[in-house]
């Protein structure tokens, strides 16, 4: 039976992870956490198909031990959804779902793909109302993606662009993603069981 939706998942590296938070934490603290978010995000997929967009060996081999699609990384991140997106299309799969790695409370995709291959875009903005964490396109759209500053904007102005109606979902759960300490301490107050015990006391702390 052909998938209804797929899901890509970004990932330059779990070593040098989220330069944000390296004032805070190690190499290894940051990741550790890395892995721990992005297994959080790939069991949020569910049965459906995933593409581990990489070219890093430690995300290779993690994604293999999980038996995940890889796609090698093109070198950005605009970059990266499109190459996950090719894969899935190659598959016969109408949907992307194209994830960050971050997603602490992520539980389910269910919100960003009842659209199946309509021509809706789906695109769930950050808890800043700036990034795009989550969006969801048919794999045939032609979308151009363009992450960085104020990307759910311009992922706005894309979708219209190339003839897409737009949805924007409001998920708290697919919304939040950990850029910040302050992000780690609402995961540490929210749902410490999420963190690696080792960083839970760089979380708690309150400065």
């Amino acid at each position: 039976m052909r998938a209804q939706f797929g899901v890509v998942v970004p990932i330059r590296t779990f070593a040098l992870a989220n330069t944000r938070l390296s004032e805070a934490l190690s190499d290894d603290a940051r990741a550790t956490l890395a892995l721990r978010l992005a297994d959080i995000v790939v069991r949020a997929a569910g049965d459906a198909p995933v593409v581990i967009v990489t070219s890093a060996p430690e995300v290779e081999q993690w994604a293999r031990g999980h038996a995940l699609d890889l796609a090698p990384d093109p070198g950005s991140l605009d970059a990266a959804a499109a190459a996950g997106i090719e894969a899935l299309a190659a598959r016969g799969v109408r949907r992307a779902v194209v994830a960050h790695a971050d997603l602490p409370f992520a539980a389910t995709f269910h919100s960003v793909t009842r659209d199946a291959g309509r021509p809706v875009a789906v695109l769930v903005p950050d808890q800043r109302d700036d990034g795009t964490p989550v969006l969801s396109v048919p794999t045939h759209a032609g979308f151009a993606f363009a992450y960085g500053p104020e990307s759910f904007r311009r992922h706005l102005d894309a979708a219209r662009s190339v003839g897409l109606a737009v949805r924007v979902v409001r998920d708290p759960e697919l919304a939040f993603d950990v850029d910040t300490v302050d992000d780690l301490r609402e995961v540490s107050a929210r749902a410490p069981e999420l963190l690696p015990p080792e960083l839970l006391p760089i979380a708690e702390a309150r400065s």
